[in-house]
């Protein structure tokens, strides 16, 4: 995918966004959040392999699971954490030469 550093912190702030919407959504907005911490504990994952991806996931569950913790924004703090704090690159595509012998 061409820049997913860009890529993931657009879909991060959007994924945020719509956590943070079912707080304001009265009687409804927890029973809503059961229903999107296993969805944001899966994109997490997707979008961060490995370990911290895992560790991710866990967080942005508990963190949309529980009432009052919606404000955080975890995809973008991930973000963050990743490209930022860690200086992740992006991925540098590499050219592969074959030679074709007949």
């Amino acid at each position: 995918m061409k820049n997913l550093k860009k890529s993931n912190l657009r879909i991060g702030i959007l994924l945020d966004i719509i956590g943070m919407l079912t707080m304001a959504i009265p009687v409804v907005g927890p029973f809503l959040d059961i229903l999107w911490a296993p969805f944001a504990a899966k994109k997490m994952t997707e979008m961060y392999e490995g370990e911290q991806g895992k560790i991710a996931s866990v967080v942005v569950f508990i963190e949309e699971i529980l009432p009052i913790s919606d404000f955080i924004p975890t995809f973008t703090l991930m973000w963050l954490y990743t490209y930022v704090w860690q200086g992740k690159k992006d991925p540098v595509p590499q050219t592969i030469e074959v030679e074709i012998v007949e």
